[in-house]
């Protein structure tokens, strides 16, 4: 009698304890999510405070007036014109880095070239380095082909360090693309050309994508370059938000943060959706 006692006694608290588990980890889950989401948009809960305040005043914690008065003033001046040849360089930048990348990165991938090492090291230089030396060494160059100030001077500048991320990144993609398949593609009878075309390309669509998204974003926010070359001339948004903040017009340095936010943060949501995990494994692997 005792021992059945005993034992219904604990399977009921092997019940409970079955019961509780599956809430457990939903508080751990809840918990977890709500800890990374203060630690990404906690800072970032400043930038939009800023941008509906008419007015904000030590000590209070929040603004003293709200309002989006600051947000008309931004629309009706010249931020427009900056957010659109910003767009306008990223997307230029962005196809031209896909025209000279994407062959170049499946040679690079497929064939034993002699150096391959130092052909990649070579792309990372310019990263190596602090990006002010790198831009003003450029700047001096442009200079003598009066490339400072000009939309090509811009979009050269931006190049410089876009061409980095699409070539490391597309070699990684080609790696992962099993060549199998072009060999197969080969014994039915289809060219080199035909291949890449048609079997290659579509098999590394989601990597180029992927790689498209981060040339995009990088062109996006590049700022020391597009200070360098293209202000007062030509002003892209990092440069406009800078002006905007180096004047202490924190209002409209906000706004124009958030603007250059949202765009970013739905395009990474798309990175992710295309950069696989094959990619990540064989990036940088030659």
């Amino acid at each position: 009698m005792n021992k059945a006692i005993s034992a219904a006694a604990s399977t009921g608290s092997l019940g409970l304890n079955e019961r509780r588990a599956p809430i457990a980890r939903m508080t751990r889950r809840l918990l977890i999510y709500a800890v990374s989401i203060f630690f990404i948009f906690g800072p970032l809960s400043s930038l939009i405070l800023w941008s509906v305040a008419e007015k904000w005043f030590w000590p209070h914690p929040f603004p003293n007036a709200w309002g989006f008065k600051y947000w008309t003033q931004v629309f009706e001046g010249k931020m427009l014109s900056s957010l659109g040849l910003s767009f306008v360089i990223a997307i230029t930048v962005t196809l031209i880095c896909l025209v000279l990348t994407v062959p170049l990165s499946y040679l690079i991938a497929r064939n034993r070239l002699p150096l391959k090492h130092l052909i990649l090291l070579l792309f990372l230089l310019p990263q190596a380095f602090p990006q002010l030396p790198v831009f003003t060494n450029a700047m001096t160059l442009m200079y003598r082909f009066d490339l400072v100030g000009t939309l090509t001077g811009l979009t050269l500048i931006h190049l410089v360090g876009a061409i980095v991320f699409s070539v490391w990144t597309l070699v990684s993609v080609f790696q992962s693309v099993a060549e199998s398949m072009e060999e197969a593609s080969y014994m039915l009878g289809g060219g080199k050309v035909y291949t890449f075309f048609h079997v290659v390309l579509p098999m590394a669509a989601p990597g180029i994508i992927a790689s498209s998204l981060l040339v995009f974003l990088y062109s996006l926010d590049e700022f020391t370059g597009s200070l360098l070359i293209g202000a007062p001339f030509h002003i892209t948004m990092p440069v406009f938000m800078y002006n905007a903040a180096n004047g202490y017009e924190m209002q409209v340095a906000s706004v124009t943060s958030v603007l250059l936010m949202i765009p970013g943060i739905v395009l990474l949501f798309f990175l992710q959706r295309f950069m696989r995990s094959e990619y990540l494994a064989a990036f940088g692997r030659v």
